[in-house]
């Protein structure tokens, strides 16, 4: 009884700290002292910050435990895994540097529904057929072919990648499982960058999305 008794005033302790934060001009933040980034990317203007309404819930798109398979932290050797501080700068960078590419690699149902703002729709599915693949890197990622029918991937874009989180195969599947994943048809492993938290990891943050299910904005 006494245990309970802790916990209830533990909870409404925590209830009451929570409000005042709210109450003071506290904010919940991106890191420290950062509570929003402002940015131009693809066409699109939008605002990064975590949603800021004390007890928001995570996406009832994400909030299931029973689908997938946990992916590997490194997909590959020289591939770089991100975390969501890396990927915003990763998205700050793009702005003015055409040679960095972010990309959603899920297929389009999942894209349109909700996605990360400022994000291109290169879905993972292209990679089982050589010439679909190839057409995805002209068009997206920089790459060329070659009088003899060769790639050239001299102009290969960093391609920051990401897709419905850690336990996601669509991103792996872009990278090395399709027919003709990036590595096997020969993309620089060092220009590869893993979002492994993906869109799990980013709405348990409450960060910015957009999409047919994206919530209202207040």
């Amino acid at each position: 009884m006494k245990f309970f008794k802790n916990l209830v005033v533990s909870s409404l302790i925590l209830g009451l700290t929570s409000s005042v934060l709210f109450a003071e001009g506290k904010y919940v933040a991106i890191s420290d002292g950062v509570k929003s980034v402002d940015i131009t990317l693809n066409g699109e203007r939008f605002t990064i910050m975590r949603n800021q309404t004390a007890g928001n819930k995570i996406s009832s798109l994400y909030d299931t435990t029973d689908r997938g398979t946990p992916q590997p932290m490194i997909l590959a050797p020289g591939v770089e895994t991100l975390g969501e501080l890396e990927f915003i700068e990763y998205m700050k960078k793009a702005q003015t540097d055409s040679n960095i590419a972010i990309i959603d690699s899920r297929k389009p149902g999942w894209f349109a529904r909700l996605r990360i703002p400022g994000a291109v729709n290169v879905p993972f599915t292209n990679f089982d057929d050589k010439d679909d693949a190839i057409d995805m890197m002209e068009d997206y990622m920089g790459i060329s072919v070659k009088d003899d029918g060769s790639i050239d991937f001299s102009k290969a874009k960093t391609v920051v990648l990401y897709c419905n989180g850690y336990w996601c195969e669509q991103t792996p599947g872009m990278v090395k499982d399709a027919k003709f994943a990036l590595l096997k048809i020969g993309y620089p492993a060092e220009k590869i960058k893993y979002y492994r938290g993906g869109m799990q990891a980013w709405t348990s943050l409450g960060f910015t999305v957009v999409g047919d299910d994206a919530p209202a904005l207040k």
